[in-house]
């Protein structure tokens, strides 16, 4: 997929410059935190404590991994890792895969606008929780329908830091002892009976089909070549820090929150209790701050998903088509009508869903489904990602291979107990 029309911004040099141009990551990033991401994070701390702080940084540092090396197959080749896919492995997994898009994306709009309206109505009680999602599918719909990549980044920002000072404020108010927390962060260890919550906690923050949007959004920054190489992992690594300090906060909260008083997190009843139990410490500023936070979470979500996951079927239908190079702008144009169609499905036919409740053979297809998606694009990149005829000097290193083989590892792990869960 060729850049639009224009000169391409030369690479800052200097920490100064490269802080300047940081915008991407953070999108990615915050786009892959969904509620569910918040919940496992929480019901860590809730039942293990503070020796379970170091998953939130280790789980960063994978999803830097895989996201770098999303971003590293696009600057290398000029092509985008669904085309990649394409390429190495036929039409058939790409019509495949482009069914399981639309799924996921029905699902996960659903859950979006349930979680957005979950967050909106525990700060303002008077409209339901299905009024509060609605409200907001519209707003993400006018929003991307109206506005361009430049806003939707500076109101991720935006987002991103009510996320940050929210959460980490309200975690910087508990009597934590200093000693644990560095002693949580720095030495890992797995407490009794918590290898599987573990697992879970460093797979879920900032992770998913997500990822796969930043191939789009460095290219509406015209970000390309081998010289941006070094920018796009200072983007990335900002962003996943960011949300790896964000999954410390809840970890802390829910250490020294909820596991005192024999809490533990199921669904979202527990990170409410949560907001609840710190209005009673701190009033209701306190509990107002913690939900600013929660909802921050959700809502970039939701943002991030209604502007990135239309690039990435555009992308897919262009190729199914047959398009090639400068014919597969027009697909992923967000003026284009595949983009704009599917931005209207993802808001709309979801809403079902919020009536009538999810069936339970939606979830558990939707649980299996996306359990295989972080494995695949783990294994992916691990083949694409070493060629040296295509990737030149930008193939995996040493430190690469390490962190894809790892992330293999553990989601194909959790892949296996998801499908053990859902069907035996």
């Amino acid at each position: 997929m060729n850049a639009p029309d224009g000169h391409n911004p030369i690479p800052p040099k200097g920490f100064v410059g490269l802080a300047r141009i940081v915008g991407p990551g953070i999108v990615v990033a915050a786009t892959g935190v969904g509620a569910g991401d918040l919940f496992a994070a929480a019901k860590a701390g809730a039942t293990f404590g503070l020796p379970l702080l170091w998953t939130a940084l280790f789980g960063a540092l994978l999803k830097f991994a895989l996201a770098e090396g999303v971003a590293r197959w696009q600057l290398a080749t000029g092509s985008t890792v669904i085309e990649g896919w394409v390429r190495h492995f036929g039409r058939g997994l790409n019509l495949f895969f482009l069914i399981y898009l639309v799924f996921w994306t029905f699902m996960v709009s659903a859950a979006l606008m349930a979680a957005c309206g979950l967050a909106a109505h525990a700060l303002f009680p008077a409209l339901s929780v299905n009024a509060w999602a609605v409200i907001h599918a519209l707003g993400a719909f006018c929003f991307v329908w109206t506005r361009g990549y430049s806003a939707l980044e500076l109101a991720m920002k935006i987002a991103v830091g009510v996320m940050f000072v929210s959460i980490l404020g309200s975690a910087a108010m508990q009597a934590a002892s200093p000693f644990d927390v560095v002693r949580g962060i720095l030495i890992p260890s797995l407490p009794a009976g918590s290898t599987l919550l573990v697992l879970g906690a460093i797979g879920g923050v900032g992770g998913s089909i997500t990822l796969l949007s930043y191939n789009y959004w460095i290219r509406e920054k015209k970000w390309s070549g081998q010289v941006w190489a070094r920018g796009v992992r200072f983007d990335l690594a900002v962003g996943y820090l960011l949300t790896g300090f964000f999954g410390f906060g809840l970890i802390l909260l829910g250490a020294t929150v909820l596991l005192p008083r024999g809490i533990r997190i199921e669904g979202n009843s527990g990170v409410l209790q949560m907001a609840v139990i710190l209005g009673e410490r701190y009033g209701r500023l306190g509990e107002v701050v913690f939900l600013a936070g929660f909802w921050g979470a959700v809502a970039t979500s939701m943002l991030g998903v209604w502007q990135g996951i239309p690039y990435l079927f555009g992308n897919y239908v262009g190729l199914i088509r047959g398009a090639e190079g400068d014919a597969v702008d027009r697909y992923v144009s967000r003026r284009g009508k595949v983009y704009r169609w599917y931005v209207c499905f993802m808001t709309f036919p979801p809403m079902a869903l919020l009536l009538f409740g999810k069936p339970v053979w939606l979830v558990v297809i939707y649980a299996a489904l996306s359990a295989l998606f972080m494995p695949f694009l783990a294994g992916t990149l691990l083949f694409m990602n070493n060629t040296r005829a295509r990737m030149g000097s930008l193939r995996n290193g040493i430190a690469a291979n390490s962190a894809l083989v790892l992330a293999l590892g553990l989601f194909v792990y959790l892949a296996a107990v998801e499908f053990w869960k859902r069907f035996f």
